[in-house]
């Protein structure tokens, strides 16, 4: 069995498509221009910056139909090693339109595809063969999943011996937390603050809670306390995947084994970088690697 760095799940991924309009109205027809089309979704993001930044990784996740065809032959292109878990219903595809007139970003995202209980178990025996130093379960479950499915995944994961990195959001990111061994938990502030933080990681749930806080920058909590980096001041063109660029740099950090504290220096920059690209592009080494010499060493807060 092959040994990755870094391994990623995405239950839910999705053919990302961006494009720029003058004006978004109702009921006309809406002329777009500089039409992008990308995979994505959490962990296939993590793992297409993770690739770039040279970290052995492999995505794992659920595809189907003929939008997850188009999908995989995305991966292939980029050269991203992957395993899909093949299903019967179709792979979401999501929509982001930039405004000119407002420079607002109208985001449209599919729930996405239904998951037999034959596929689920499919995609769980795929993730018993993690053979891995860390382990990114990321994004959200489509419908019909149980919100315990990441709180099963970790344990398989850990009792393999990897670490739990985990990013998603609403009964799912509950019921992780309460089944608890998570390595790293990156949240947003409308997900977790920071006080919820320092409260799940006292409690032993969770090692490392990284938490980004938009404009106030982002928070990093361990055993130590609570490390706070502001945000930088980028020409941003777009947001979107800066959360998923901020987890994979610093995934990407803990993976060169750098100290927590440093590879969360590399995460900041990484979010930030993923803002220069445009729709639904992502982070660059490049940019990241100019960034960070403008990130100050995180400050402990009280």
């Amino acid at each position: 069995m092959t040994h990755f760095s870094v391994r990623t799940l995405t239950l839910n991924p999705s053919i990302d498509v961006s494009s720029e309009a003058e004006k978004v109205e109702p009921e006309r027809k809406v002329r777009t221009c500089r039409e992008r089309i990308d995979p994505g979704g959490g962990g296939i993001n993590v793992a297409r910056v993770l690739q770039r930044f040279g970290v052995s990784v492999e995505a794992v996740f659920l595809a189907g139909g003929a939008t997850g065809k188009a999908f995989d032959a995305m991966l292939e292109r980029e050269g991203l090693t992957r395993r899909p878990v093949w299903i019967a219903d179709d792979t979401r595809t999501s929509l982001t339109i930039h405004e000119h007139s407002t420079h607002r970003e109208y985001r449209f995202v599919p729930e996405g595809p239904t998951v037999s209980p034959e596929e689920l178990r499919a995609c769980i025996e795929a993730t018993a063969e993690s053979n891995c130093d860390y382990f990114v379960a990321s994004g959200s479950l489509p419908p019909c999943v149980p919100d315990s499915f990441y709180a099963t995944v970790g344990a398989q994961v850990r009792s393999q011996g990897a670490k739990l990195v985990l990013d998603t959001s609403g009964g799912e990111l509950k019921e992780a937390i309460v089944a608890g061994g998570i390595y790293l938990l990156k949240a947003s502030k409308e997900e977790i603050d920071p006080a919820a933080a320092r409260s799940i990681v006292d409690s032993g749930h969770a090692k490392l809670v990284a938490v980004t806080l938009g404009a106030d920058g982002a928070m990093l909590v361990d055993s130590g306390g609570a490390h706070l980096l502001p945000s930088l001041e980028v020409d941003t063109v777009s947001t979107v995947g800066a959360g998923d660029s901020f987890l994979a740099g610093m995934t990407a950090g803990l993976a060169m084994r750098l100290d927590p504290s440093q590879a969360f220096r590399v995460a900041v920059a990484a979010g930030a970088a993923a803002t220069l690209s445009e729709g639904t592009d992502l982070a660059y080494p490049k940019d990241v690697e100019r960034l960070l010499e403008q990130v100050p060493e995180p400050q402990l807060v009280a």
